[in-house]
């Protein structure tokens, strides 16, 4: 299982989502631009001291990220899809793919992959997303639960 935040935005976020990868020892991708330096104070502070167990990958691009890693399933999470994120069936090798706090995944992106977009159901009236670092615990969990791993 890995991790994919798609331009991220907020440090604080990424440094939240950091200390979730270490707990669950997922690897971390980030794929620039990034809305941050990768020393933000908010990001190192935000992940505490768990920086050395986190697995943080950097890829350029999102062209990039696709050269080094074809081979795993994509699934991608955006309040723009129609299933919920609980009718995937996740595999050991996915990456969870989420996109920047502020825009969320591509629509071209979205439109390309409609069979492996999901979404995260709210009902809540007039809300319009979940926290990033939310977003990707939940999904993360649903997955290691489905793989029996919690």
């Amino acid at each position: 299982m890995h991790v994919v935040l798609f331009q991220p935005e907020i440090p604080q976020n990424t440094g939240s989502i950091s200390r979730l990868c270490a707990a669950t020892n997922t690897p971390l991708h980030l794929v620039a631009p990034l809305g941050f330096k990768i020393d933000d104070k908010h990001l190192k502070r935000a992940g505490l001291d768990y920086w050395p167990y986190v697995d943080v990958r950097l890829h350029d691009s999102w062209e990039d990220f696709l050269r080094k890693h074809r081979a795993g399933s994509l699934l991608f999470f955006s309040k723009k899809a129609v299933r919920s994120y609980t009718q995937a069936h996740y595999q050991e090798a996915d990456f969870l793919v989420f996109g920047p706090e502020t825009r969320g995944l591509p629509q071209d992106l979205l439109d390309a992959h409609q069979d492996r977009a999901f979404r995260i159901p709210m009902m809540g009236e007039g809300v319009r997303s979940l926290n990033l670092s939310n977003a990707v615990s939940i999904v993360l969990y649903e997955a290691l639960r489905q793989l029996g791993k919690v």
